[in-house]
């Protein structure tokens, strides 16, 4: 793993389609935004620990009556 990882064409021109939407925001509109992006964030986090629990049978299984 020496080469560094690096976004694909898609995921750049994505980051730059983002960029220019930060840039016309106000602070209020940026700061409301941030806040909301690092929920998401957490969110997602929590829910790849899940699904690895679950997928490495470290979580019992729901169980349905």
């Amino acid at each position: 793993m020496d080469r560094p990882i690096e976004l694909s064409l898609e995921q750049q021109f994505s980051l730059r389609s983002f960029e220019t939407q930060v840039e016309k925001m106000n602070l209020e509109q940026a700061q409301d935004f941030l806040v909301k992006l690092y929920e998401q964030m957490m969110l997602r986090e929590t829910m790849y620990k899940h699904f690895l629990k679950h997928e490495w049978g470290l979580e019992p299984r729901p169980q349905f009556e």
